[in-house]
């Protein structure tokens, strides 16, 4: 049987790719940052993860304006870098896991959860950003990506979000294939790119955000898109993502891999890694 062994929530800041393309890990403003990763890494081979299935957003690289599903699944065997306004990073495709994804996508269309279904997904920061942080290209883990609408009027609540992550738990666990599951969510905690409150960061917000996604999700899950946006900036909507995340993990207690926070520059900068049994 398929298992959902853990999960983790990270930022995925552009300035993440660029620092680790650059070779910057060791200077002193990233040193700490991706250090905090390397116990990801090992904790990620101890428990033999097969697959990652990352929940993210699309940054206008796979979907416009006048197209952005709620729900787009990536159902590809290979997918490849987006382009994001000039050349692809210089990383190899990433494998994805057909036969899984479309196990997937029939459990959670019977859950009613109406998919987008995309053959063909290219990846952008929202996942290469962390990818390399938690796997070493060119990849060990396939992976198959679900982007969630944050960005155009109406989202999915924050509690949609939640019942979403319970679904793809449910889902998982009840295949018959031999996979070792992780669910991981990406986005922003909070930040604002826009308006007089550029720069906008509220890292008391952000540390209680994590406290309550390992100890209380579901009273997370009552937020609303308002109550994110005035305690974390517009962009911080992204949060309610990881809640995905959490909802696949189940309803026992996880046991924390690993917990980072810092807020050096335009967002808080988290990672929380947990594991279900």
């Amino acid at each position: 049987m398929a298992h959902v062994v853990g999960g983790i929530g990270s930022s995925h800041a552009p300035s993440i790719a660029f620092a680790w393309d650059a070779g910057h890990g060791n200077q002193p403003a990233w040193k700490p940052f991706f250090d905090a990763y390397g116990p990801v890494r090992q904790w990620l081979s101890d428990v033999r993860a097969d697959t990652l299935v990352v929940v993210y957003n699309d940054h206008l690289n796979n979907f416009q304006f006048d197209n952005y599903p709620s729900f787009a699944l990536g159902t590809g065997n290979l997918h490849p870098l987006a382009n994001e306004g000039k050349a692809p990073r210089p990383l190899k495709p990433v494998p994805g896991h057909s036969a899984l994804a479309w196990q997937l996508a029939r459990g959670l269309v019977e859950q009613e959860f109406d998919l987008s279904l995309c053959q063909e997904m290219a990846l952008d920061h929202g996942i290469l950003s962390v990818l390399p942080l938690v796997d070493t290209p060119p990849w060990s883990m396939r992976v198959v990506p679900l982007a969630v609408n944050v960005v155009l009027d109406p989202m999915p609540t924050p509690m949609r979000c939640w019942k979403l992550g319970q679904a793809i738990g449910r889902v998982i666990n009840a295949m018959p294939c031999d996979e070792r599951v992780v669910v991981m969510a990406t986005g922003g905690l909070s930040h604002q790119l826009h308006g007089p409150d550029f720069g906008f960061t509220n890292p008391a917000w952000d540390k209680h955000f994590l406290d309550l996604l390992e100890e209380n999700p579901s009273l997370l899950a009552t937020i609303t898109h308002d109550e994110l946006i005035e305690r974390g900036g517009a962009e911080s909507v992204e949060m309610m993502v990881w809640l995905t995340m959490r909802g696949a993990l189940g309803s026992g207690k996880p046991t924390r891999i690993q917990r980072y926070y810092d807020a050096p520059m335009l967002t808080g900068y988290g990672l929380l890694a947990l594991q279900t049994f």
